[in-house]
């Protein structure tokens, strides 16, 4: 075998080999993390109203994401003439995952707040992978010491539930929860659409807290641009996208279906510009319920979606070829 170009080493394809996310080294010392990247799995579904399933979302993410493992050095996207994530540049590391104990929301919640703040510790850009939404309420939690954040929300439903039968941590109260940390300084949501997880009255304690809700069709209304200009410039994002913001003609294997929702460039096109407003401090990627989907569709465009993402985070830091 010739010892150059794609010709040199092993061929590596995407059905060979472990199954980490983008097939980039796996990093279980959860202190010895040296990566621009960690991706942590949180695969947790016990905070479900309806459809279970989301526990094995990390897992068919990453089994999804081994299709983008590239293999020569990096991503080529021809219509921007760009090298996204070249592996002399960006380093991903996969985790695994933050231990869940079975009935015990707290607990499991807990043990994903210290995975994501080890990664934090570490300087590395934490890559969240659900589980249900509520595993958002951790990872947020865990930017208590960091600098301010904005969250960008994208998903049908609002989640801002502030207690119902007691539960404060399901996956219907993320936002709510995340709008009583001090961090956090402001929230777009986007897509939120037809019956909700929320009430009026919650829609208008989101608005009070700071909150501008945007529907599908305003997005469209608005087009990309139009959407970006009322992101606030200049100031740390987390992002926390639910799959469920997407079309489920698209996106079918998720727990809370709504009709109506994203195509795969409008949510890109938005995450992309955004990367040009500010810098992402944080994402993670939620309700992706593989059972629901035999053709594992769902799982591919979550896996595609935060592998463009991250190309265009590190292009925007001068990391691209």
């Amino acid at each position: 075998m010739a010892e150059h170009g794609y010709e040199s080493g092993r061929l590596n394809l995407p059905f060979v080999g472990h199954c980490t996310f983008g097939k980039q080294p796996a990093c279980l010392d959860w202190d010895a993390i040296d990566a621009d990247v960690a991706v942590l799995g949180a695969p947790f579904d016990m905070g479900t109203q309806y459809r279970a399933g989301a526990r094995f979302g990390p897992r068919s993410i990453r089994e999804a994401s081994t299709l983008f493992s590239f293999g020569h050095g990096g991503a080529y996207d021809f219509e921007d003439d760009v090298t996204y994530l070249p592996v002399d540049q960006v380093r991903i590391v996969d985790v695994g995952d933050a231990d869940m104990i079975h009935t015990d929301t707290l607990k499991s919640h807990d043990n994903i707040e210290f995975g994501v703040r080890k990664i934090l510790k570490a300087g590395a850009l934490p890559v969240v992978l659900g589980g249900d939404h509520s595993v958002h309420i951790p990872c947020i939690r865990a930017f208590a010491e960091e600098e301010p954040v904005h969250l960008i929300h994208v998903d049908a439903h609002l989640d801002f539930v502030d207690s119902r039968h007691g539960v404060l941590y399901g996956h219907g109260n993320p936002l709510r929860r995340a709008s009583e940390m001090k961090h956090v300084t402001g929230m777009t949501q986007l897509g939120i659409r037809f019956v909700s997880s929320s009430n009026k009255a919650d829609y208008e304690a989101a608005r009070k807290a700071g909150s501008d809700i945007l529907s599908v069709r305003h997005c469209r209304k608005l087009g990309t641009q139009g959407v970006l200009d009322r992101i606030p410039d200049g100031v740390r994002y987390y992002c926390t996208i639910d799959i469920d913001g997407f079309d489920p003609s698209i996106a079918p294997g998720t727990g809370t279906p709504s009709h109506g929702g994203f195509l795969y460039y409008e949510v890109l096109e938005i995450l992309q510009g955004l990367t040009a407003k500010g810098s992402i401090a944080g994402i993670d990627l939620v309700e992706v319920a593989p059972d629901y989907d035999q053709t594992g569709n769902t799982a591919f465009l979550a896996a595609q979606l935060l592998m463009s993402f991250l190309g265009y985070i590190f292009h925007a830091q001068g990391k691209s070829a």
